[in-house]
């Protein structure tokens, strides 16, 4: 078995015994599920941020423990303050050591969009996202059949929530292009393997259709990688683990904001 194998498998127990503690019912009736989603197109062609999807990550299957010491608050708070144009959160506790109690904290300390970073198996996850404060949801195409994906981002919509689409090769792609979908992140990361090739996002940039946000994802350490993959026709760029592996994110994206001004 793959990682990404062995993730899916645990992560369809994990749903299940998640419905048991809690009901789609409940779900519905709390506090955040109400709320109206900030708009990632919106926030990443803003002028005046810097179309980057900011990452918090504890750990990573491939790395290990990145960064321990790093509260979610300080953070996301460190990412906005340096222009960031959504923040993304990993939620998967086993492999990744996220938390879905992480997703309101990081909810009330920022007015951009968040992101649920999690491996969906079920619309149950989905409607999670909406409650516990995400705007967008994340679907990636390695693990779900184009049935799923249709039906999990006409979900996602129908909450009002932003669906980024995850693929890693053209097959992915052309087999998912849907309506129901906002913008489309090649990942640089092999998932099968975690072995990382910028030429992935250069291989299918062009291959996006331009209603869709193009989002380059993982690898992403340069800024001049930056200006390379934007002049290449990306809108927004996914980057995590190169500022939490830092003692200092925020310090880090700063840093790195300055150099692709």
């Amino acid at each position: 078995m793959t990682i990404l194998d062995k993730i899916i498998e645990r992560k369809k127990v994990e749903v299940a015994e998640a419905k048991k503690q809690v009901s789609l019912e409940e779900l519905e009736h709390y506090p955040l599920f109400s709320r109206t989603c900030y708009s990632l197109k919106d926030s990443i062609l803003h002028p005046e941020r810097t179309s980057i999807i900011a990452e918090y990550k504890r750990a990573s299957p491939s790395k290990g423990i990145i960064n321990g010491t790093s509260t979610v608050e300080e953070v996301v708070k460190g990412y906005q303050e340096a222009g960031a144009s959504a923040v993304s959160v990993l939620t998967d506790s086993d492999f990744f050591q996220g938390s879905l109690a992480d997703m309101p904290v990081a909810r009330e300390a920022l007015t951009i969009p968040l992101l649920r970073k999690e491996f969906i198996v079920d619309t149950y996850q989905i409607a999670e996202a909406k409650a516990y404060g995400a705007d967008i949801i994340l679907l990636i195409a390695a693990c779900l059949d184009n049935k799923e994906i249709e039906t999990y981002s006409q979900y996602a919509k129908s909450l009002g929530l932003n669906v980024l689409l995850e693929v890693h090769n053209e097959e992915e792609l052309q087999r998912n292009l849907f309506d129901s979908i906002d913008a489309i992140g090649v990942n640089n990361r092999n998932l099968k393997d975690f072995e990382v090739d910028l030429n992935h996002s250069y291989d299918l940039v062009n291959k996006i259709p331009d209603g869709f946000i193009k989002v380059s994802e993982s690898g992403i350490s340069n800024p001049d990688t930056i200006k390379a993959l934007r002049k290449a026709g990306f809108q927004g760029f996914l980057i995590g683990e190169n500022f939490m592996k830092t003692k200092n994110p925020s310090k880090a994206i700063k840093e790195f904001v300055e150099k692709i001004k």
